[in-house]
């Protein structure tokens, strides 16, 4: 299953046109703008072109193939994504370069290659960006590539960038393929779990931690103190609002997270709504941000049926689970519980935490800005 967002989109051609195709490719898409890669990949990226929405868009390209195939071994599936900042008819902002990422079951690998060696030229960038697709695609099925590397970007051995993260059988089974949650414990040891079939964990903090700061570790201090309980981090692949996660993303996140903070689990899940969180951590108090209540509360993220919303609070009740809201800066105004709009339902599940306990301004959004 494959997605790119324009350049490279010529591999797309080469390999319909090869005899056989209709065995191999079961899919493919060009998110062309802004709107469409948005829909594509489930969230508006920092970057349209980057390493990072390269493999969100190989990781939404897997998912699909999943959809696809669903009685195919999951193994020998691949989604692919590509992104690339090609020569056009208007001033760049940035460097002509490209990123093509595969996610398999198991493993995540990305290139990125700068095109600082090649003349300007559309067709010229194609062409490389084509034959780099389809170089990247030959490499993640073990098939020789040779015949490609007349078409790769001059110096792309030495200038492409590969990351790579694989995942143990468990966490295929966790994240892409089964329902299980996992608990990464300060020890190092992992525990996997069926659905329901987990310990309790009495407060979990969710949160896309991209990065963790010093608001998140008040958070949770406060959280403990207040609740009387331990404080479990829940890192979910998949998110209403964002891009799911990758492998690479999920050690990347993982181990920031044990650098602010080596004592508390993390849970790792692919609970995308507080409903399925409800489920995997019953009875559990989530500590959440105002904007986090105010995203539960709209329709929006029901389909815009409000029945449907007050069925999912609902059913996080009947599972015991309740919200400690803490103040949040957004859109230049700090909003606590008191200020938000909230059915009864869903604020009868709310405990606030007041401005003149915690108040921290930090965002993670605003922290990925001023990042070079």
């Amino acid at each position: 299953m494959i997605a790119v967002t324009g350049g490279g989109s010529g591999a797309i051609s080469a390999l319909l046109q090869t005899p056989g195709a209709s065995r191999t490719v079961l899919e493919a898409v060009v998110p062309y703008s802004l709107a469409a890669l948005v829909e594509w990949i489930g969230g508006k990226p920092d970057r349209a072109c980057s390493e990072a929405t390269a493999r969100a868009m190989a990781m939404a390209a897997f998912m699909r193939a999943r959809s696809l195939a669903p009685n195919h071994d999951p193994m020998a599936l691949l989604g692919v994504g590509c992104t690339a900042s090609l020569a056009t008819d208007r001033t760049k902002r940035g460097e002509r370069r490209i990123h093509a990422a595969v996610q398999s079951a198991d493993r995540t690998v990305v290139y990125s290659v700068p095109l600082t060696d090649n003349a300007p030229s559309r067709s010229g960038d194609e062409a490389t960006a084509t034959g780099f697709l389809l170089w990247t695609i030959a490499q993640s099925c073990d098939v020789d590539a040779t015949v490609l590397e007349d078409s790769l970007p001059r110096g792309w051995n030495d200038a492409s960038r590969r990351r790579e993260a694989e995942a143990s059988l468990a966490e295929t089974e966790l994240l892409l393929v089964g329902r299980w949650r996992a608990l990464l414990r300060p020890d190092s040891t992992v525990d996997y779990f069926a659905e329901g079939e987990a310990p309790p964990t009495a407060a979990v903090f969710p949160g896309a931690f991209n990065p963790p700061h010093a608001g998140h570790l008040r958070m949770a201090a406060v959280a403990e103190a207040r609740l009387q309980q331990p404080l479990a981090w829940e890192l979910s692949m998949t998110n209403v609002d964002k891009p799911p996660l990758d492998f690479i993303s999920i050690r990347d996140r993982v181990e920031a997270l044990r650098k602010e903070d080596a004592q508390r689990p993390i849970a790792l899940t692919r609970a995308a709504t507080f409903c399925e969180k409800a489920a995997l951590f019953p009875g559990a108090t989530f500590v959440v941000g105002a904007d986090t209540m105010l995203r539960i509360a709209e329709p929006r993220y029901y389909g815009d049926d409000v029945a449907r919303r007050n069925a999912a609070v609902a059913e996080i009740g009947r599972s015991g689970c309740r919200f400690l809201a803490f103040g949040r800066a957004t859109d230049g105004q700090f909003l606590t519980l008191g200020d938000l709009n909230l059915p009864a339902e869903l604020r009868d599940l709310c405990d606030e935490v007041p401005a003149a306990e915690f108040r921290e301004d930090v965002s993670s959004t605003a922290l990925r800005k001023v990042e070079p």
